[in-house]
């Protein structure tokens, strides 16, 4: 996604040349179909379309190799001396790359699809490759399934049929794909450990939120990677319009405060929520914060990783914040292993071993000597 934040931000300098895309791929490729290179007049480019083995190959023959339009370039990755394809890197594999003039009004279309994409608005592009004496032709659908751009001469049955795909790939001569929004990562609470975890999840291109009660560490001046910074009132998290494919980390420190967005996270739903703290205390935050909203415990804890992050080891704020983003990562792709959950027997567990109840007379004793 930083890729494409890259991309988008060098066609808006202008003076952009040619659009690479990797349309297909056989065998093992460092890259998976979508991925893109934009190439500027001056041999400039932003984006990757292999591991670096063919960025110079392709920058340095772009402007040739679309002379005449838009056109499809194959190229083997195999170590294989005597093969035809060129050139053989000891890759694996074979890659299509669509090669298109960035002039034009279908890779204009796309390249301001692929901006709004950014800011939350998704869109389905379905293009149609060129060969076999066609040239390249394409749709593209907003998320209400609205056209928004399609090529001069495409028949309505065409146009039908860019509806009716719904997955990515290549089809029969088509490259589908879906332009998806940037992940959106809430992270609630603006202590100093915050700001490695924003910058993490700035890195990925990630749209970062940070929320905290406190006004003096709320400030968009701590936090310049962040997309907004937002100083929350007594509703907690409840007016930030967290949504089901959100991911939320939970760290203010503050016992009262960590309850009280705890509590108005919970309904909110958001498909990741990671607790930082100690076990005793999460067990307890999550019982009175279940009994806030009338939930059950065992509710709360199928929404909630705490320990919050993968356990990768180390220590300090940098290490929390790549355990974190590596838990994040791995589960808004599906590819979620081994995480740390509470469960309602361990927060009952917790509880009745006097861990959580020492945790809470050591707070009150801190709030009366203030």
């Amino acid at each position: 996604m930083r890729e494409r934040r890259q991309i988008v931000g060098l066609w808006r300098q202008g003076g952009s040349a040619v659009l690479v895309t990797l349309v297909r791929v056989a065998g093992s490729s460092y890259r998976r179909p979508g991925a893109r290179l934009l190439i500027g007049a001056g041999g400039e480019y932003a984006g990757t379309i292999s591991g670096g083995c063919l960025e110079a190959e392709v920058t340095r023959k772009a402007a040739w190799m679309v002379r005449n339009g838009a056109v499809v370039e194959q190229y083997s990755t195999m170590f294989d001396d005597t093969a035809e394809i060129p050139f053989g890197l000891g890759c694996g594999g074979v890659v299509d790359l669509l090669v298109e003039p960035a002039d034009t009004p279908e890779c204009v279309a796309l390249l301001e699809a692929m901006e709004r994409s950014l800011i939350g608005r998704e869109a389905k592009v379905v293009t149609w490759l060129p060969g076999e004496g066609k040239g390249l032709r394409r749709v593209v659908l907003g998320e209400d399934g609205a056209v928004r751009f399609a090529s001069d001469g495409l028949s309505g049955g065409k146009v039908d049929c860019a509806k009716e795909l719904l997955e990515g790939g290549e089809y029969e001569g088509r490259f589908v794909e879906e332009l998806r929004s940037p992940q959106r990562l809430f992270v609630l609470g603006a202590g100093d450990d915050a700001k490695p975890l924003v910058s993490m999840a700035a890195l990925l291109g990630w749209n970062v939120t940070v929320a905290d009660g406190r006004g003096q560490l709320a400030h968009a001046a701590r936090f310049p990677e962040a997309e907004r910074v937002v100083v929350v009132g007594q509703d907690g998290a409840a007016g930030l319009g967290i949504r089901r494919n959100d991911a939320a980390v939970l760290m203010t420190h503050s016992y009262e405060q960590d309850r009280a967005i705890l509590a108005s996270l919970l309904p909110a739903a958001p498909g990741y929520m990671g607790l930082l703290g100690a076990r005793h205390r999460s067990s307890l935050l999550v019982s009175e914060a279940a009994a806030m909203i009338g939930w059950t415990v065992a509710e709360c804890c199928e929404l909630i990783h705490a320990p919050v992050g993968l356990d990768l080891g180390g220590d300090g704020a940098e290490a929390i914040a790549l355990a974190v983003i590596a838990e994040v990562q791995a589960f808004c792709q599906g590819k979620i292993g081994v995480s740390r959950r509470l469960t309602a027997e361990s927060v009952a567990e917790q509880i009745a071993r006097g861990g959580a109840s020492q945790y809470l007379q050591v707070q009150c004793s801190l709030a009366e000597s203030r």
